[in-house]
């Protein structure tokens, strides 16, 4: 084994662009990039609040997964309960069910999403787990599974309760792993109108609730919220030429603000920022040498996608590189370790990657390993 490092480096140098001081008018706030999981706004986002119908995300992920698993179907029909029922006559947001009506999970989902329902929220806790309140525990649990550490659920709609709390970044965890994990099911939430052709009445048609899918900005998500205690709240996704930002913020004074404040959120992290990709799953790295194989190189990848979200406000430099101790000794093994990637910003490491052998590399026979050693020491490395 020879000992030699190879490094190849990567420089991303960005604009300069000087932003103004930025606030938004709302207690929490949180802003964060999809795609490298960067928070680029942050203010009190730990701080415990009641979600409202934000609790709703968390609803529809339990039944989405069901739907993933093969556990129910979209055309499943659950039967309405009185208590279901009541809430959309006592002046919460409704999808107008009747008591004894048997409606599709399809559209109880896009009454939970679109209209915002109460009342499907019921009906479809209820036949999914026979009782709200075991329903609830379900949240809790799936919350706890995805990291979700300071976050109960109590029921399944967000009406006020004391016990059904969480925080922003709780939310912000919840949002991500519903976009990530359901990007089929997610086209709900861009839905802008939902038609229920009610039991007993008209069909009646809502409009979606979250104000920035009529902004024109690339909104397609995510969820509303009130509670005359908590104000005004959103949970928020914008997608623009492949980049996706998810903000959650709570305590908008009027839906004006919520609007208003929401989408210049998103906008000036659009603005002031930009997402740099260092490298795509099970993309080739590179290639590195190898000694002693039946190949002169392997090729290596890492395991993640790698994403980097840098502000622009002044020269920045981010600088990625490749190493390895090499050449590396055959037999090569596919999915050996056999170097790390690592990426600087400002000189100063951010993280590191694990580089895998793409390739099993078998050693060459006896013969031709003591004709390349005698070759090297004649010639060197050549």
């Amino acid at each position: 084994m020879f000992n030699k490092k190879i490094v190849f480096v990567i420089f991303f140098l960005l604009l300069n662009f000087k932003s103004n001081a930025f606030d938004i008018k709302a207690p929490s706030v949180v802003l964060q990039d999809f795609l490298s999981g960067e928070i680029l706004y942050e203010k009190d986002a730990d701080r415990e609040i009641y979600p409202a119908s934000m609790t709703k995300i968390m609803t529809s992920i339990i039944a989405f997964e069901m739907l993933k698993n093969g556990e129910i179907s979209l055309d499943d029909k659950f039967l309405v309960s009185e208590k279901a029922w009541k809430l959309s006559t006592a002046g919460y947001s409704s999808m107008f069910i009747m008591v004894g009506d048997q409606v599709s999970v399809e559209n109880l989902l896009r009454g939970i999403i679109v209209a915002s329902g109460n009342d499907a929220c019921i009906a479809l806790a209820e036949g999914i787990a026979g009782s709200e309140e075991e329903f609830a525990m379900i949240m809790t649990s799936k919350a706890k599974e995805i990291g979700m550490q300071n976050t109960n659920f109590s029921n399944s709609s967000g009406i006020n309760d004391p016990d059904n709390y969480s925080t922003l970044k709780d939310i912000l965890i919840m949002s991500n792993y519903l976009i990530k994990n359901f990007p089929g099911y997610y086209s709900y939430f861009s839905e802008q109108e939902f038609t229920w052709d009610r039991t007993g009445g008209d069909p009646i048609t809502q409009g979606n609730r979250n104000p920035l899918l009529y902004k024109n900005i690339g909104a397609d998500g995510i969820k509303t919220g009130y509670l005359a205690v908590e104000k005004y709240s959103l949970a928020s996704s914008v997608e623009r030429n492949g980049r996706r930002l998810v903000a959650v913020a709570s305590g908008f004074k009027t839906k004006k603000d919520r609007s208003k404040e929401s989408m210049k959120l998103h906008m000036w992290g659009f603005t002031n920022f930009d997402t740099i990709k260092i490298s795509s799953s099970k993309e080739n790295i590179s290639e590195f040498d190898v000694w002693l194989g039946k190949q002169s190189k392997v090729k290596g990848y890492v395991n993640d996608n790698i994403y980097k979200t840098i502000k622009k406000g002044r020269k920045r430099e981010l600088k990625v590189i490749v190493e390895y101790d090499g050449p590396i000794e055959a037999p090569i093994n596919k999915d050996q370790e056999i170097g790390v990637l690592k990426v600087f910003y400002k000189n100063e490491l951010i993280s590191e990657h694990t580089i895998l052998s793409r390739d099993n590399v078998k050693k060459v026979n006896l013969f031709s390993r003591i004709a390349k050693s005698i070759n090297y020491l004649i010639w060197g490395d050549v």
